[in-house]
Order: structure tokens, then sequence, then C-alpha cells
């Protein structure tokens, strides 16, 4: 089993091109994924450099037909022309998707940088091991404050379902709505996280589990030791930053460990301002 995330800045190439099928055909010729997770994914938007409103949702979905969508945008409000503007989070399976959860994550008040709401898709997939679940996200670049707060939720988002599945809640005959849905202790997070490797934030989210959160494992230190994060930014060219650096990880969840064959990055692409980075997994 093979996962790809990419943020993809609206696919907005280091060229200035948007193009979502440029995107859709670098994941196939170097993933072939059976889950992909993008992040920066626009509906609705003609500011946005080289958009001219278009659903990329729509677009990604024709671009994946035998794929489930699941989008969970961070931003979503009406524009000025009566559309919905939504800037946030796609989760594409080609694997059964068993449940879905969509979290808006917090965002305390910080008045010093500019900022938006963030959020995380989540969805159970089934694969030949059993259930898996998938965590998308995208956290906040400008303040620190709201991105710690972010690290936070995520890590409480791990513990919620160990404690789901110590105590599962109680099913309602009369109410098929109450029936659990499959929350596995395996699980796999993904995304942009907007700090680097050696950062206050990083340290946090793997940190040992405690009351406040679970155990995530960041996916490559496990696989490569003590060798540093291949970049992920600053490598062709685009706006910014000014210099290469991680801050795109993919982590799990210990029960997910054994099943993990490798991870790496893709360096090559100018297709976005990001690298995509694949994980492989044993079905």
């Amino acid at each position: 089993m093979k996962l790809v995330s990419w943020n993809i800045q609206w696919a907005r190439g280091c060229d200035g091109r948007v193009c979502t099928g440029r995107i859709a055909d670098i994941v196939r010729a170097w993933g072939d994924a059976d889950v992909i997770c993008l992040q920066e994914v626009a509906v609705g938007f003609d500011t946005l450099p080289g958009m001219q409103g278009e659903d990329q949702v729509k677009q990604f979905r024709a671009l994946f037909p035998d794929f489930t969508a699941v989008f969970a945008p961070g931003s979503d409000r009406l524009g000025d022309d009566g559309r919905r503007l939504q800037f946030g989070n796609l989760t594409l399976s080609r694997l059964p998707v068993l449940a879905v959860w969509r979290r808006l994550l917090p965002w305390p008040a910080d008045d010093s940088v500019p900022g938006m709401q963030r959020a995380v898709a989540e969805v159970t997939v089934a694969t030949p091991s059993g259930p898996l679940r998938v965590l998308n996200t995208h956290l906040e670049y400008y303040s620190a404050i709201q991105r710690m707060a972010q690290v936070e939720a995520l890590r409480a988002l791990s513990a919620e379902a160990l404690a789901h599945l110590r105590a599962p809640p109680r099913s309602k005959d009369t109410n098929p709505a109450f029936l659990p849905p499959p929350r596995p202790a395996a699980a796999l997070l993904c995304g942009d996280f907007n700090c680097e490797p050696h950062s206050a934030e990083h340290a946090r989210l793997t940190a040992p589990a405690d009351e406040a959160g679970a155990d995530w494992i960041d996916l490559w230190t496990h696989c490569h030791g003590n060798r540093p994060h291949a970049h992920t930014v600053g490598l062709h060219g685009a706006d910014w930053p000014d210099h290469p650096y991680c801050c795109d990880f993919a982590l799990a969840t210990p029960a997910l460990l054994p099943r993990v064959i490798g991870i790496d990055v893709n360096a090559c692409t100018d297709a976005s301002d990001h690298q995509p980075l694949r994980v492989e997994l044993r079905d």
C-alpha cells in the first residue's frame, strides 16, 4: 500500500502555471498511490495567482474517478459573487472508505500575524491487514501560538481514538447513526506542519504519550535514523522560502509501525512550491 502527501499550492507550479492535471500525472507516475493526501486545494477563487474560480475538488474527482474524495476545507466562506470560496485538505482513496471525520483545528486569537482556520480530514480505509486511519492536515504558518494549539489537538485526537477502543460507545438499536464507526489504533498522520524537524512544535508532536495526548512517531526518523529529513520546500526557485528545509511530515501510531516499509521525498518535481512525500506500507 502506498500513500502520497503533497501541499500542492492550489496546483501552482514554480513556473506560475496552475494545473491539477500535472499534479495528477506526477502522483500516478511516481507513487501509483492507494491514498493521496493533498493540502491547499482551492474552490471558487479567482484572486489566487493563476486561478480563475475553478473547483479543484471537482477536477481531482474527475482525474481520479476510481477514488473516493473527502474534502475538509478549513476556510469556507461566501464570495462577493455568491460563490463559495473554500481552501483546505483533500483526501483521495482507492481503498474503501469506512468512516469520515472532518474537523476544524484550534484557532486561538493572535492579532500579531495573518492567519486562517485550519482543518484535518480523518478517514478510516479498509486494507487487507485491517482498517487504517489516515489523517490529512495543514497547520498554521504564521502563528506559533496557533500552530502549537493545533499540535496539541492532533495529539488529543490520537488519545481519543485509543480511549474509544478501550471503552467503545454504546450503539442504539433504533438509530443506526449511533453505530460506532471503525476507528483503529493503527493510524497515519501526514501533511504540511509548517515547522522544522528540530522545532518545539515537532518535538511536542512526537513527545511520548501523556495525559494530554498519545504517541505520534516521525516516520522519517523511524526509517532513516539520524539522517537529516529530506528538504520539502525551497528547492526549485518558488516565491518562498529563501533556503531549503523540511516542513512536510508523515507520522504513525505505534500500532502501525510493524507495517511501515519506507518513506521518501520526490525532490525532482517543481509542480508546487512543496515536494511530495510517499509512505509505503505492507498490505
